[in-house]
């Protein structure tokens, strides 16, 4: 089948929304604002904001102390709600972070959230209709509720960049939601592991490639119009149209207390960012790296952006 361009934007102002857990990561002693999607839906929203675009946060939060913090927090930084659901009974999503020396994390992700009873509503049904981009992943699809809502969402926006970003948490997934993410899927963001973990379950060409190869096999099997691979310190490679390209992040300080999560969630905003407006691939990889590089040099996973870096989505084409 042949695969189609990537959706790219002809609005003066997108719509780019982040769907599935809403939660906060605590970090020992202190918690801060979480969940893959969120995180994309914020950094989407700080580098679309000179361009008159939003990011969009699509969950459930419990009807608690947490769930109100988080919806302000959210509302403090322009994140448009509309689509944020609050449940009575259920509480709203923790995980508990653990950093190793080198600021890499380790997860403990609490059952029984808020954001696994997502319902598709008719709020949803508006945002799927107008958005621009949707970024979702495995790990809100855990439950048949909230699997069923993401679906559903992802069909009703057939005109939408609709990128699958695996973020894969043990046991929290299995090989059929993989497949089914990556079919609703027109794009995916997948690290190395990632890649290999779907080829060993494909099969057949994306097994047998290695490399670009490998990942263009990928993109055939699913048909998707682009893929972005997070390669840790070696940086981001984007594939689109039969071609790659890939680059180092630049140097940056990193703070004491700095650790890379979120780090992959704003390559990802960056990424999806690019691809909308028909970014060249070099430009896409080169604001990735930086988005991306930044977080990982900063503690939690939504610090704001530098505006230079802001300034990069603004430049024209």
């Amino acid at each position: 089948m042949p695969v189609s361009a990537v959706p790219a934007t002809k609005s003066s102002s997108p719509l780019v929304i982040g769907l599935g857990e809403a939660l906060f990561d605590r970090f020992g002693d202190y918690a801060v604002l979480g969940g893959a999607p969120i995180n994309f839906a914020v950094h989407a929203g700080q580098l679309l904001a000179e361009r008159g675009g939003q990011g969009a946060a699509v969950s459930r939060v419990g009807d608690d102390e947490l769930g109100r913090c988080l919806q302000a927090e959210l509302q403090a930084r322009r994140i448009n709600l509309s689509g944020m659901q609050i449940d009575e009974s259920a509480p709203t999503g923790v995980v508990e972070v653990t950093v190793d020396a080198d600021g890499q994390p380790a997860y403990d992700i609490r059952t029984g959230a808020a954001w696994d009873r997502l319902e598709f509503d008719a709020a949803l049904a508006d945002l799927a209709a107008r958005c621009d981009a949707v970024c979702f992943g495995t790990l809100a699809q855990r439950a048949p509720t909230s699997r069923a809502a993401i679906h559903a969402f992802l069909a009703a926006a057939p005109q939408a960049l609709r990128m699958c970003d695996l973020n894969l948490r043990p046991p929290h997934y299995d090989d059929a939601v993989i497949e089914a993410s990556l079919q609703a899927a027109n794009a995916a963001k997948v690290n190395e592991e990632e890649l290999e973990l779907v080829a060993n379950l494909v099969g057949g060409a994306i097994a047998a490639g290695s490399g670009d190869d490998q990942v263009f096999a990928l993109m055939e099997h699913f048909h998707l119009t682009a893929a972005v691979v997070t390669r840790g310190a070696r940086g981001t490679a984007v594939y689109r149209g039969g071609e790659c390209f890939s680059a180092e992040p630049p140097p940056l300080a990193r703070n004491p207390d700095a650790d890379a999560v979120g780090a992959g969630d704003a390559c990802a905003a960056a990424a999806a960012c690019g691809l909308l407006f028909d970014w060249p691939l070099e430009r896409i990889v080169t604001l990735a790296n930086a988005a991306g590089g930044f977080v990982a040099s900063q503690r939690g996973a939504t610090p704001q952006l530098p505006a230079n870096l802001i300034a990069k989505v603004a430049e024209p084409r």
